[in-house]
């Protein structure tokens, strides 16, 4: 007899209500499983959801919010996606890992970007810039607050020739589809600048988040590279378990918080400790479950 596990899909109500209604008015499983798919969603995530609130109708129970909680075939041992090896192949050059942890799996990765693409990035970069946002995780808008005291924007996936380039080495290094990643983000932190502990999977308390998950999967790791060298300060801090990455120019930090069954590690947690002299430029990676769909696409 196979082994089961339970698993959480996350969902917006605007989602849930379009499935009920559709089947309420008689669409069959097939062809609601279909529609979805063709709108980017999961096909097997969507047949699990269409067949969950089935049930729910059929059974009369009271109808979810947000999440609800299935059980499906437990998958095989969760492993890592960064291949444990000295050297990671990149596509168009190969990397060497400086150093990593297990658990959780953090990689220090070297020269990810040449000393000329970092002076690219930037420079394409800055006239875009603007003060950082993160997510109000009561509301899911996006606000201005004092736990990121950065400037910063986002390129859209492959936007350039030198984007293009760019995504692919990174996606190759990720062990992820190029397709599943957010677009490159780049960061600038000013002398007194910092950004607090924080995660950077989703917390599905808001309904964006809901939505965002629903539509591209959960984040399941990070690749922080560093754009210059820092005077001083501007450490990544994993509180947790006491590791400190120094910036250095081209070098990249990766970790991974999502394993292949969907659980997250907390010990991910991480901050941009302040920076006392020069200023800090990073880009940032975020891989997705599957491909990333942004909101409005």
């Amino acid at each position: 007899m196979s082994a089961r596990q339970l698993a959480t899909l996350h969902f917006s109500n605007e989602l849930r209500d379009w499935i009920v209604n559709a089947l309420r008015r008689g669409g069959s499983a097939d062809d609601i499983v279909r529609a979805l798919a063709g709108q980017r969603f999961d096909a097997g995530v969507a047949r699990e959801l269409v067949d969950a609130f089935g049930r729910v109708l059929r059974d009369g129970s009271p109808m979810p919010e947000g999440s609800l909680t299935i059980e499906r075939e437990a998958a095989g041992p969760a492993l890592p996606r960064l291949p444990r090896s000295a050297i990671l192949h990149g596509g168009d050059r190969d990397i060497h890992v400086l150093t990593r942890t297990d658990k959780p799996t953090i990689a220090v990765l070297e020269s990810v970007l040449t000393h000329d693409e970092c002076d690219a990035l930037m420079a394409a970069a800055r006239p875009r810039l603007e003060a950082s946002t993160i997510v109000d995780p009561r509301t899911g808008e996006q606000v201005v607050s004092s736990d990121r005291t950065s400037h910063g924007m986002f390129f859209r996936l492959a936007e350039t020739p030198l984007l293009a380039t760019l995504d692919t080495r990174i996606s190759a290094l990720m062990n992820m589809p190029m397709e599943n990643g957010e677009g490159l983000q780049v960061l600038q932190y000013a002398p007194g600048a910092q950004s607090r502990p924080h995660f950077d999977f989703l917390l599905p308390g808001n309904a964006a988040n809901q939505a965002s998950i629903a539509r591209s999967g959960q984040r399941v790791s990070t690749m922080v590279i560093y754009l210059n060298d820092v005077e001083d300060g501007g450490e990544t801090v994993f509180p947790e378990i006491g590791l400190s990455v120094v910036p250095r120019k081209g070098n990249a930090v990766y970790f991974e918080y999502c394993d292949s069954q969907g659980q997250m590690d907390g010990r991910t947690l991480h901050a941009a400790a302040e920076v006392l002299r020069g200023e800090k430029w990073v880009a940032t990676k975020w891989m997705r479950e599957r491909r990333f769909v942004a909101a409005g696409e």
